[in-house]
C-alpha cells in the first residue's frame, strides 16, 4: 500500500553546516549543541502526525577527516574518501540520535531512532568521473598540491585567494543500498537517519561493490530515497530562510508558494548557481517529478514551522 495514504510522511534533508558553526575551532561540543537544536525541530514535526526520516550533509565534517588521515599518515592508516563518508556518517549519526533521543524522551514521545550507513550506487560511466569539480578537504601550497598530484594521483584546483584544493568527481545517484532496510525501520514507527553525506557511493561490479573516490550530493540523494520512500513531504534546511531570486543582491526576491513549473523556468533562467542552491532546487523538482506532492526549502531556524505556509519557499506540483 502506498504510504501517502496512511500516515504523512517527511523526509527531512539537514546541511552539514547546520551542525556545524562557521569558525576554525569548532568542537564536538559545539556540533552537539547544534544537533540538539536541530532534534527539537525535527521532534516538533513528528507531534504533528508525521513519520520523518533524517538525510545530512557532512562537507565541514569530511574535511576535518580527511585533515586527520592526512596528518595521522605514518602513525596509523589513511582513510581514503569513500571510508571518511563512513565515518562522519557515523559521528554525525551519533550525535542526532543522541539528541534526539534525548528530546523524544523530554517530549514523552516513545518513537526509537537508528542511524544506517548508507551506500548509494552511481554508474560507472556517468560523466563526472571524467571531470572531477567538487571540492573537498583543506587547501594546499603549491607545492603541497604538486606533491598530491605526482604521489596520489590527485586532481586540484587553484583558488587564488587561498590556494590549491583537491577535486572529486560528483555523479548523480541511481540507486539506495540500503533503501529497504530504511523502509522497514520506517514502517515499523522507527526515526531513521541514513543518506549522510549523500551516501557512500558505490559502482556495482558483477556480484560485488566497490567504494570509489568521489562525493555524491547531498539534496540529490536525498530526493531520490525520499521519492522511492513514498514520502509526501520533502524539506530541505539550508542556511536561508527561503529561496531568493537574485540572490545576494541588494534586489533579492524571496519566493513563497510557487508552483514545479515556475520553479523550472527560474532555474533555467539562471538563477541558483550550481554550487549552492542549483542542487536544492533540483532536488525539489525532481522529488515532485516522481510523485511527492509538497516540497520546502528553508532554514534549521525554521525548520519546526516548515509546513506552515508563511514560513520558506513551498514548491507543489503544477
Amino acid at each position: 500500500m502506498d504510504s501517502r495514504t496512511l500516515t504523512p510522511r517527511a523526509l527531512i534533508a539537514v546541511g552539514g553546516h547546520a551542525l556545524i558553526p562557521a569558525h576554525p575551532q569548532v568542537t564536538v561540543a559545539d556540533q552537539r549543541a547544534n544537533a540538539r537544536r536541530t532534534a527539537r525541530h525535527i521532534v516538533s514535526l513528528l507531534q504533528r502526525g508525521y513519520e520523518v526520516v533524517v538525510t545530512h550533509g557532512n562537507g565541514p565534517q569530511v574535511g576535518a577527516a580527511l585533515i586527520r588521515s592526512e596528518q595521522a599518515a605514518g602513525a596509523a592508516y589513511m582513510h581514503p574518501l569513500d571510508v571518511c563518508v563512513a565515518a562522519t556518517q557515523g559521528e554525525i549519526g551519533y550525535l542526532l540520535q543522541q539528541t534526539l533521543g534525548d528530546e523524544l524522551r523530554a517530549a514523552a514521545l516513545a518513537t526509537p531512532v537508528a542511524t544506517v550507513v548508507t551506500q548509494v550506487v552511481v554508474a560507472p560511466d556517468d560523466p563526472s568521473l571524467e571531470h572531477p569539480t567538487k571540492p573537498v578537504g583543506p587547501f594546499y601550497t603549491s607545492a603541497e598540491a604538486d606533491k598530491h598530484q605526482a604521489q596520489d594521483g590527485w586532481v586540484m584546483m587553484e583558488d587564488v585567494a587561498r590556494g590549491h584544493r583537491r577535486v572529486v568527481p560528483s555523479p548523480r545517484p541511481t540507486e539506495v543500498v540500503e533503501e529497504p532496510t530504511i523502509r522497514a525501520l520506517v514502517e515499523s514507527g522507527v526515526l531513521v537517519i541514513a543518506l549522510g553525506g549523500g551516501g557512500i557511493p558505490v559502482v556495482r561490479e558483477g556480484d560485488t561493490t566497490r567504494g570509489i573516490q568521489a562525493v555524491v550530493d547531498k539534496d540529490h540523494s536525498s530526493a531520490l530515497l525520499a521519492a522511492n520512500l513514498g514520502a509526501s513531504h520533502y524539506l530541505n534546511v539550508t542556511n536561508v530562510d527561503r529561496v531568493y531570486l537574485d540572490y545576494p543582491s541588494h534586489t533579492r526576491e524571496g519566493l513563497g508558494r510557487i508552483t514545479a513549473s515556475e520553479l523550472t523556468r527560474h532555474l533555467e533562467a539562471s538563477h541558483f548557481p550550481a554550487g549552492t542552491m542549483g542542487p536544492k532546487v533540483e532536488s525539489v523538482l525532481a522529488f515532485l517529478d516522481h510523485g511527492g506532492s509538497h516540497a520546502v526549502i528553508t532554514s534549521t531556524e525554521q525548520l519546526a514551522h516548515g509546513l506552515d505556509p508563511e514560513v520558506g519557499t513551498h514548491v507543489r506540483p503544477g
